[in-house]
């Protein structure tokens, strides 16, 4: 039977990786590494350190494949996804067919956590529902840009006995938020944060988490946000790409 492991390996700083992950890396055959593209070879260049530094005494190889586009644009959002995990099943399926051996086991090197705003997991499922691969499976938890955030701001993600909501920047921009007073928003590429109509709000903001390109701003919106806004076109310019997250605490 092929074994794989989906191993989360934090949010950008190779110090994130946590001991069960290390035990997990040293279990590996061959590592599976999606290509998304020059600009970010940098995430690659990350993955490939990861295994140099954990990995003693233990052959492995990789085996790398292009990571497949989301359409954007004036389209339908759920089905542009749709069809992009449609894709990668099948480029998963391709890999775990013909690069990975009956008894070997192969990794996938998540970002973060991959229980958070990533589709392994459910691709994976996805394959096993169809029947043409077969395989086990087991997920290793991440430290997450979430809690990198909070950790490199220096202040806690919930307020006293509150609750912390976790969305997206398409989801704040459209007003669909609770009543949480403490909001982490991800994959927001619109500079959302610009509809908060409470203007006193603060904002934590962090781009490439946990890397040598770290940037942190920090404030009330009415005081920071178009700072954000310039820091973050100008970073997106100048690396070609950008991961970021932050955290709103209304007053």
């Amino acid at each position: 039977m092929k074994k794989l492991l989906v191993i989360g390996i934090g949010a950008g700083n190779p110090d994130y990786i946590t001991m069960q992950a290390v035990k997990a890396l040293n279990q590996v055959d061959v590592f599976f590494l999606m290509d998304k593209g020059q600009s970010k070879d940098a995430l690659i260049d990350l993955r490939r350190e990861i295994c140099e530094r954990y990995i003693t005494d233990r052959a492995y190889r990789f085996a790398e494949a292009h990571s497949p586009e989301r359409e954007r644009g004036d389209v339908d959002y759920a089905a542009s996804v749709a069809d992009l995990n449609h894709a990668k099943q099948r480029t998963f399926e391709r890999l775990i067919n013909d690069q990975l051996s009956d008894g070997e086991c192969g990794g996938f090197l998540v970002w973060g956590d991959p229980a958070l705003y990533d589709s392994t997991i459910r691709i994976l499922q996805a394959i096993l529902a169809s029947g043409r691969c077969a395989f086990e499976f087991e997920v290793i938890p991440g430290i997450t840009s979430v809690q990198a955030l909070a950790a490199q701001h220096k202040v806690p993600l919930n307020t006293i006995g509150r609750s912390v909501e976790i969305t997206t920047g398409r989801r704040l921009a459209a007003g669909q938020v609770s009543d949480a007073d403490s909001v982490v928003v991800m994959l927001d590429a619109e500079d959302s944060y610009h509809t908060v109509k409470d203007q006193q709000t603060e904002i934590y903001w962090g781009a490439y988490l946990g890397t040598p390109d770290e940037i942190l701003i920090s404030g009330r919106l009415a005081d920071v946000a178009d700072e954000i806004e310039r820091v973050r076109k100008a970073a997106r310019a100048e690396h070609g790409w950008i991961m970021d997250t932050y955290l709103l605490r209304r007053p």
